[in-house]
């Protein structure tokens, strides 16, 4: 029985240990970010489309696509080149993908540059670019990431 009971502890405490190392390396954060183009237009409906990389600090990449639709007053038409983003709260590059949700008021020369804040359920991303056009009004949007299928890595 004194067996038993030993076991049944040495056991215990190795699932212990086992969850505590797991929940350890969940909770590391990966530093990722998103060099990106993109295509953008917009007549009471926005559309945009795209290409970029993730690129993380543990060495992963990935090459992505990326679009926008959203609904709202708004006009325009412009061209965003070497865009960047900043993600936070991401375990794994693929916590990346996904859509995002994203609420913009536009008025100007996007030569001037913009910054937008987005966030889905996994990840936070801050979005900076400018290039040439014009854009004015509000807009909801949905921003998507997707992995490219010219993506080669893993």
């Amino acid at each position: 029985m004194e067996y038993a009971m030993k076991i049944i502890a040495t056991l215990g405490l190795t699932a212990v240990l086992c969850l505590s190392a797991s929940a350890q390396t969940a909770d590391r954060e990966v530093s990722c970010s998103l060099e990106f183009s993109s295509t953008q237009w917009s007549v009471l409906y926005e559309h945009a489309e795209g290409t970029g990389t993730v690129t993380c600090d543990n060495g992963k990449k990935m090459e992505v696509d990326i679009s926008a639709k959203g609904v709202g007053l708004t006009a325009g038409k412009w061209r965003i080149d070497h865009g960047t983003g900043k993600f936070t709260h991401v375990a794994k590059i693929r916590d990346v993908l996904g859509t995002y949700a994203a609420l913009s008021a536009n008025v100007g020369l996007v030569k001037a540059g913009s910054v937008q804040v987005l966030t889905n359920q996994k990840a936070s991303l801050v979005l900076a670019g400018s290039g040439d056009g014009f854009d004015l009004g509000v807009t909801i949007s949905q921003f998507k990431i997707e992995r490219s299928a010219i993506d080669s890595s893993t």
